[in-house]
């Protein structure tokens, strides 16, 4: 008696699957896919051979994995449910601003009804957090790199995060921590200037600082204070540089 043999539903059935884009690619009867009768046919033998298997995995591998390019031959997706998984992909291991996201989604030609629908879900449930988004910045931007307020406003602006938002952050940094971080700064670059000449080393010293954000008046101040620390003349170092 012929027996016939259930084929399992395993990850590639569409259902079963962990989500449409998975299954996109792994539907029934289509190329790379599984396809139980293709050796269990009636008068073809009742498995694959020798001689059958490895062309069956040539042609696997020849064929490659279904890409998502087949799926979008296809039915196109719903666009919310691409939208959707691109930002949770984008905010993966790496916190966005609404602006990153929306760009992005932008960049993929997602319908702004879809897009706008998506990240205001996003919103809701916290995934996106401009305020949390901007405070960790400044925290990390200000201790990990010396940035001082304008400096971090600028980065801030680029990543579209609002006015109000930014400024409620970077107020976290009073002038007095900004300076002190300055001063951080200037000592840890002093040694390396040690041999030049001192309008040099001012001119070194208060142009990192600058890069960093720090504004003329202090630069100067700190730089000034430092040189004289190591012993340096600073007469004559009261104008900007």
């Amino acid at each position: 008696m012929t027996r016939r043999t259930e084929w399992p539903v395993s990850a590639s059935d569409p259902g079963a699957g962990p989500g449409p884009e998975f299954a996109a690619g792994y539907t029934a009867g289509s190329e790379g896919a599984y396809e139980p009768e293709a050796g269990h046919g009636s008068g073809s033998r009742t498995g694959f051979g020798e001689g059958e298997g490895r062309r069956a995995r040539s042609r696997s591998r020849s064929s490659g994995p279904p890409s998502s390019s087949r799926a979008e031959k296809g039915e196109p997706r719903d666009p919310v449910e691409q939208a959707r998984n691109i930002c949770l992909r984008l905010l993966t291991g790496t916190p966005r601003t609404r602006k990153q996201l929306a760009d992005a989604l932008r960049k993929r030609e997602i319908p702004d009804e879809a897009a706008e629908e998506v990240l205001s879900r996003f919103e809701d449930v916290g995934l996106i957090d401009d305020a949390a988004f901007a405070d960790a910045w400044v925290e990390s931007r200000h201790h990990g790199r010396g940035l001082a307020r304008r400096a971090l406003v600028r980065e801030l602006r680029t990543k579209g995060v609002d006015s109000a938002v930014i400024d409620e952050a970077v107020g976290q940094l009073d002038s007095d921590q900004e300076e002190a971080t300055a001063r951080e700064l200037v000592a840890r670059k002093l040694r390396s200037t040690r041999g030049l000449d001192r309008d040099k080393r001012l001119r070194r010293l208060a142009g990192m600082l600058a890069r960093k954000g720090y504004g003329e008046g202090m630069a100067l101040r700190v730089v000034r204070q430092a040189l004289e620390e190591e012993g340096e003349d600073t007469e004559g170092l009261d104008e900007p540089f």
